[in-house]
């Protein structure tokens, strides 16, 4: 099989020729026909990310070992299993469930992986999807999609859609409400799509670049505010009354965006944290308790939540942009224009 891998950081990736794996047991080994690049990615290929005070927050320091074969949102169509994989059989199109934990912590014996003590996931700390097969360790980390469901457009629902629907899901919206989503990309354009959908909220949609914003608006939001053009925290005043707003997700998360989140929310609001830029953070702890705001980091989801996903994707409820594909020579690429913000929605490899 081959493999795009991280075999020095910040370096070109390197095509190599592995050995394909032959599963055993519970495990699946996977034909790739799609395979979503996300910031994660660019993180790990870096090899870090930013800690307090502008300190590097090393991978390695989280566990992540290298070479590796980065990519974890990851669809295409069973090739093999194990003797003891039971309902999936060769040719089944699948989207994977990359989050995968230990399985013994507190989070896993709820069914949130995803929140794993000692995490496993597909891409970070095990190999991944920018290649062209990848062995998940057991079957029940396999969402069957069919045959109405393209793989370039699920691929991205296990993380961007995924971790969209938890952050939604954690702002607790409602149909009145006026939410702030704060950058759109893959992420935020998802986010937009389920909101609209299933909320129902005012969507206030926010980012600095004008091509992103005319997307947002083609995707559900109702107004668009070019931060870098007018002052943002004006702006949501002036479209709420001067209250501000019950909810704000950000999928930035840096500290100059979450500095400005904090002043657009009203009493009671809900600021949803879920970028990974990093940085480090003033709160005013007076305004805390007295203006009852609610601080929340969202990360991923659970399988389950993966599996509402997909019944809403198939009904057209949310529909992942794509809009560049790339062959696995050209991962590095991919990477580079996503870390340069040149890709609108979502890039795919395609093995």
């Amino acid at each position: 099989m081959k493999a795009a891998r991280i075999v020095e950081l910040n370096e070109p990736l390197q095509v190599q020729d592995l050995q394909t794996p032959k599963p055993k047991g519970t495990q699946i080994l996977i034909k790739i026909q799609s395979s979503g690049v996300c910031h994660s990615d660019v993180h790990v290929w870096e090899g870090y990310y930013e800690g307090i005070g502008g300190q590097p927050l090393k991978t390695t320091d989280r566990g992540v070992k290298y070479p590796l074969t980065p990519g974890h949102e990851i669809a295409g169509i069973v090739d093999s299993f194990g003797e003891q994989v039971e309902g999936f059989s060769k040719n089944e199109k699948v989207l994977v469930y990359p989050w995968i934990g230990e399985g013994m912590c507190p989070a896993c014996r709820v069914g949130e992986e995803n929140l794993c003590d000692k995490p496993r996931s597909l891409g970070i700390y095990t190999d991944g999807g920018y290649a062209d097969h990848v062995l998940v360790p057991n079957y029940r980390y396999l969402v069957k999609i069919g045959d109405e469901m393209d793989t370039d457009t699920s691929a991205p629902l296990s993380c961007a859609g995924l971790t969209a629907y938890g952050a939604v899901k954690n702002a607790n919206l409602k149909p009145d409400d006026n939410v702030v989503i704060v950058g759109t990309g893959g992420l935020g354009l998802m986010a937009i799509q389920l909101a609209k959908a299933v909320t129902g909220a005012k969507i206030i949609a926010m980012d600095l670049d004008d091509r992103k914003l005319d997307v947002a608006k083609k995707n559900g939001a109702d107004i668009t505010i070019n931060s870098k053009k007018e002052d943002p925290v004006k702006a949501v005043m002036e479209l709420t009354d001067k209250l501000g707003a019950d909810a704000t997700i950000d999928f930035v998360n840096a500290s100059k965006t979450v500095e400005t989140d904090l002043q657009l929310l009203r009493r009671r609001a809900r600021l949803v944290l879920v970028g990974l830029f990093g940085g480090e953070l003033k709160l005013s702890l007076i305004a805390m308790p007295t203006r009852a705001y609610k601080v929340i980091g969202s990360y991923t989801g659970s399988i389950s939540e993966l599996v509402e996903l997909v019944s809403l994707a198939k009904r057209g409820v949310i529909k992942p942009v794509i809009s560049e594909r790339f062959k696995l020579e050209q991962a590095t690429e991919a990477l580079y224009k996503l870390k340069d913000g040149k890709i609108i929605g979502r890039g795919v490899i395609n093995p």
